[in-house]
């Protein structure tokens, strides 16, 4: 499935900007990535397909080591999760954020070292704490007070589990107000505000099987300016000085948390990871002097940054519709693939691969084949006005919470994931067929 690149840049080229750097044009209206033809790989594996280019995804990694050099790095898992992407990520030096006992399972039976690993979630199951105790994850992430007593009595005997406190840093940022969870009011964290942050931290203090490391604070999803952050580092040095104040005890780790934003489409703004690294820096720098404490180890969970650009997601046209002045474009895949755009709005810009059109691009609108009006995937999309069923769309920016937050509404089955590198690819994760249903499906 090597593809023949040719040499001249096409008109169009302009509007590859926000796909992988790989990408290169073919003849006949394709596109290749990380040297694999778009059109044949939907052709070989089928459609809905996506597309991880794996060159791109550790390109990322090492930008943010580079950004980050003395910071620990953690990969956000619930952007997206195979045991290959576990591979890349242990590779590149990255560690690792998880939200469940299964994220955590396949990450430490994919060999990622459970010690680098750090555990999420608002609302623990036993299970998960189950896990990461029986695995030996690095830290756990403490989101309330019940998780304190919950996490001590299930320490084993003369061992002690190093944790961390999520805090409310009172900052609003975010590409959504269902995104933005950096402000009083909402489910997680514990707020300094109210003093539940601060109690919070003197219970650990007294639970010796616990091993208070530092404080975490998040402050939404796509957020695309350095300000946000330089505040919530303020405020997280300001609880530091007082936790040192109050109980004599200096934390060496603080987590800045993720939310690092990406362009979807051309022209849309993004979070420069190198200028925020250096404004962190030296804002965390001045701050601790001011505050007379010791420099705490950073920490970054960057997710979407790392492997949303390095995602393709490929649709078949089914049909083309024209309502009034509308025109539909449905395809075969839709919010069970992706619920981005039902969930948040999000906006694309698909393109039409494999084929070359003359004719006159006009604004569509594409859609998904699920029983949903809501199911749409781009709305006002520039695609040429021949687009015809049969036809391959590529959407670009598609490798994060996108199939990771897949489902099964009207039992379609989630795609596949190939990744493509060198010329290659290979299936990641295979396609659900219909004997995945009846299989699971064991009630009479």
């Amino acid at each position: 499935m090597t593809a023949e690149i040719i040499t001249e840049v096409t008109a169009d080229a302009a509007d590859l900007s926000v796909w992988p750097a790989s990408t290169l044009p073919l003849p006949h209206g394709d596109l290749a990535v990380g040297g694999v033809s778009l059109a044949e790989a939907a052709a070989r594996f089928d459609t809905p397909l996506y597309v991880l280019d794996e060159g791109e995804v550790r390109g990322r990694c090492r930008m943010y080591r580079d950004a980050f050099p003395e910071a620990e790095v953690l990969y956000a898992a619930k952007a997206f999760l195979s045991r290959a992407m576990v591979r890349w990520v242990r590779e590149e030096g990255l560690g690792l954020d998880v939200c469940s006992a299964g994220e955590l399972e396949l990450a430490v039976t994919a060999g990622f070292p459970p010690e680098r690993i750090v555990l999420h979630g608002n609302a623990k199951s036993p299970r998960d704490l189950e896990t990461a105790l029986r695995l030996g994850v690095g830290r756990i992430v403490i989101d309330g007070p019940s998780e304190i007593a919950r996490i001590a009595a299930a320490v084993g005997p003369g061992e002690r589990q190093k944790v961390m406190v999520r805090v409310v840093p009172g900052v609003s940022a975010g590409g959504h107000d269902k995104i933005r969870t950096g402000t009083d009011g909402q489910k997680f964290g514990l707020s300094p505000t109210d003093g539940s942050a601060q109690h919070a931290l003197a219970r650990i203090l007294d639970q010796p099987s616990l091993e208070l490391t530092g404080l975490h604070c998040h402050t939404g999803s796509q957020i695309s300016e350095v300000k946000p952050y330089l505040v919530a580092l303020c405020r997280m040095i300001g609880l530091m000085a007082r936790l040192r104040d109050a109980h004599g005890i200096t934390l060496p780790e603080l987590d800045m948390g993720g939310g690092h934003g990406i362009a979807y489409r051309p022209g849309e703004p993004a979070l420069d990871p190198t200028a925020l690294a250096g404004r962190l820096r030296a804002e965390l720098v001045e701050g601790c002097a001011a505050a007379r404490l010791p420099l705490p180890r950073l920490f970054v969970e960057p997710g979407r940054a790392v492997v949303g650009p390095a995602g393709i997601a490929l649709y078949r046209v089914l049909a083309v519709k024209h309502t009034g002045e509308k025109v539909f474009v449905a395809v075969d895949g839709g919010m069970s693939d992706n619920p981005r755009p039902a969930l948040y709005g999000a906006r694309y810009a698909p393109r039409l691969v494999g084929r070359r059109s003359t004719a006159r691009v006009r604004a569509v609108t594409v859609v998904g084949r699920h029983c949903e009006a809501g199911d749409v995937l781009a709305a006002d999309a520039e695609l040429p006005g021949d687009v015809r069923p049969g036809d391959l769309l590529g959407v670009p920016v598609a490798g994060a919470y996108q199939l990771s937050m897949a489902s099964g509404y009207n039992l379609v089955g989630r795609p596949a994931v190939v990744a493509v590198h060198d010329g290659g690819a290979r299936v990641l994760v295979r396609r659900e067929t219909l004997e995945d249903f009846r299989v699971r499906d064991i009630g009479v």
